[in-house]
């Protein structure tokens, strides 16, 4: 009679027993995924103390990739520069028109003070064609202080006897026929005309000498 074995001593059909397995060199079993883990003998394990993302990462890039970088930063930075020059010019004339602004409305508000005067300045005027401004005199004293103020407020008189008529600066009173212009003429002033700046406060208004016919 055969000597009975137990089920853990009978080798599977188509294999081997366990004695006849493969052992690694440190006796342990390989097991079946052994060839798929196995240690590639290129592979370089990383120093103790350094870590993968410290391993130096080759990279290299073509002649074409740095022309095309260089070209990019040179268009950003000319386009950046056109930006801040459009500002700047933009904050310029910004600056022009408010000053320029700011200079008109200044010249009206100092017109619009001196009109009281121009009567005053007109008595005046006349008192110094009829010879009424002595030297000397409380009035030429008074009419010094007083042409003094309208310099300083920068108002400037205008009109006299032989400028050239201009429709722009002169109202012809009084047309003359004369045969020594050739053009028309300020023959006499009657009312002085005044500037404050480039601000006409007043016309002169003036008798015209014309071309006689």
């Amino acid at each position: 009679m055969a000597k009975d074995r137990t089920p853990a001593e009978e080798p599977l059909e188509g294999g081997s027993s366990s004695a006849d397995s493969p052992r690694s060199a440190d006796n342990t079993s390989a097991g079946p995924f052994a060839d798929e883990f196995a240690e590639d003998p290129s592979y370089d394990a990383p120093v103790e103390g350094e870590s993968y993302e410290d391993a130096d990462v080759e990279t290299s890039m073509s002649d074409a990739d740095m022309s095309f970088l260089d070209a990019a930063g040179e268009d950003l930075a000319a386009e950046r520069l056109a930006d801040l020059q459009r500002v700047a010019a933009e904050y310029a004339n910004y600056r022009k028109r408010t000053e320029a602004n700011r200079e008109l409305e200044r010249e009206r508000a100092v017109g619009d003070t001196v009109k009281v005067l121009l009567p005053v300045l007109d008595d005046i005027d006349r008192a110094d064609k009829h010879g009424d401004l002595v030297e000397g005199s409380p009035l030429f004293a008074i009419a010094g202080k007083l042409r003094s103020v309208i310099e300083r407020l920068g108002l400037t008189p205008y009109g006299a006897a032989g400028d050239v008529f201009d429709p722009k600066l002169h109202e012809a009173v009084l047309q003359q026929p004369t045969p020594d212009v050739t053009v028309d003429t300020v023959l006499d002033v009657v009312e002085t005309g005044y500037l404050l700046g480039s601000t006409q406060v007043r016309v002169a208004k003036v008798v015209v000498a014309v071309p006689a016919s």
